[in-house]
């Protein structure tokens, strides 16, 4: 169950095997989610990060590709549940990734949407040149000194967790807003935009070394990016 990295390769490792594989997915493409983040930034388009499932196995004529979405699971008699049938199972690997914790407060989703598929990548690179063609649309029609205070609203960006997801995306805002759409305004100056990253540990990337936490925070710190760090964020 599950066409990422884990069931991906799972599946490949088992083809040309003497057994039957069968990969369910509720997609019927593998997505690199490291990369995400350059799709929500425009760096990227969609088919440069995702593949067919069934042309990656094309080549392994044991496997066989089920496009569908698991309802559940029954371990008494072996089979998985699908919404229009059932598949039996002799071994199940489940490989079903994971999924954002707000930390209690799963109400932040509805307007702080993780960066877990190609529709929420969709969705924040929407948000986020809307912002700016908001930003300019009001600096045009003159409004920029009574209205300032909604345009700096605009063009301020806040990230929730510096982890690699969070690090990625608030270097690339930064980069493209002070580089990529640098000079595509002509009211506003999209330099000005402000990428805001908190973290509640000590330092940005907890996961890793010290050395390379520091390095990162450096590099995010040189392109503007206003890192705060043993900050937690406690409303939306």
């Amino acid at each position: 169950m599950g066409g990422g990295f884990g069931g991906l390769y799972a599946a490949r490792a088992l083809g040309g095997a003497p057994l039957s594989v069968t990969l369910i997915d509720k997609r019927n493409y593998h997505l690199f989610r490291p990369l995400l983040y350059q799709v929500a930034t425009g760096l990227l388009s969609a088919d440069e990060i995702s593949g067919p499932l069934r042309s990656i196995l094309s080549r392994q004529n044991n496997i066989d590709v089920l496009l569908g979405e698991v309802t559940g699971v029954d371990t008494q008699k072996h089979v998985v549940r699908l919404e229009q049938h059932d598949v039996p199972y002799d071994f199940l690997i489940l490989a079903t990734g994971v999924q954002y914790n707000y930390f209690g407060h799963d109400e932040w989703a509805r307007i702080a949407p993780g960066l877990v598929s190609l529709s929420d990548a969709d969705r924040i690179r929407a948000k986020v040149l809307l912002a700016f063609e908001r930003a300019e649309e009001l600096a045009a029609l003159e409004l920029a000194e009574t209205i300032s205070p909604e345009i700096q609203k605009l063009l301020t960006f806040v990230l929730v967790g510096a982890g690699t997801v969070g690090v990625e995306m608030a270097s690339t805002l930064a980069e493209m807003s002070r580089m990529t759409l640098a000079h595509d305004f002509h009211h506003i100056d999209a330099r000005s935009a402000r990428i805001l990253l908190y973290e509640t540990e000590p330092r940005v990337l907890p996961s890793y070394p010290e050395v390379l936490s520091a390095k990162a925070q450096r590099h995010l710190e040189q392109l503007g990016v206003k890192v705060y760090t043993s900050t937690r964020v406690t409303s939306v």
